[in-house]
């Protein structure tokens, strides 16, 4: 691990220590998770976007056929 230092605003400081207390933890342990949260998330979020753009494209209508008109679609 290593150590990092960080510039927080007050009141972000003080939310941040009462979280933490609150979690029983410390806030360079809340703040560590929480990245690393977000961190997972984005990898995530790329593994998925990924595969749906490698997925094949399939069609919305037999050939041939054609799409509905706009009108047909709204009607009511």
């Amino acid at each position: 691990m290593k150590n990092v230092t960080i510039t927080l605003e007050e009141d972000v400081l003080r939310w941040a220590k009462v979280t933490a207390a609150q979690r029983d933890t410390s806030v360079s342990r809340l703040l560590g998770e929480e990245l690393r949260r977000k961190m997972l998330a984005e990898k995530d979020y790329e593994r998925g976007r990924r595969r749906f753009q490698n997925r094949r494209p399939r069609a919305l209508k037999p050939a041939g056929e054609p799409y509905a008109s706009r009108d047909s679609l709204y009607e009511r």
